[in-house]
């Protein structure tokens, strides 16, 4: 499973990861930049350290899960 993972800095200046399932690859930085401007510019999502402030990063995680019959 591949997640994108946005990172921004909050009012008291910690770390929120916003994560997104199932992004498009690959990955358009310029789109991806324009997303993280329009989330803090409409205050989209509100932490417990107050309002999103500035981008941080951006990346695609993935993470491969195998079941062990047991």
């Amino acid at each position: 499973m591949k997640t994108l993972e946005l990172k921004f800095l909050n009012e008291t200046d910690k770390l929120v990861t916003i994560t997104l399932d199932s992004p498009i690859e690959p990955a358009d930085p310029v789109a991806v930049e324009q997303a993280m401007d329009e989330i803090i510019a409409q205050n989209a999502f509100y932490s417990s350290g107050g309002d999103l402030v500035s981008k941080k990063s951006a990346r695609i995680v993935e993470r491969n899960i195998f079941d062990i019959e047991v």
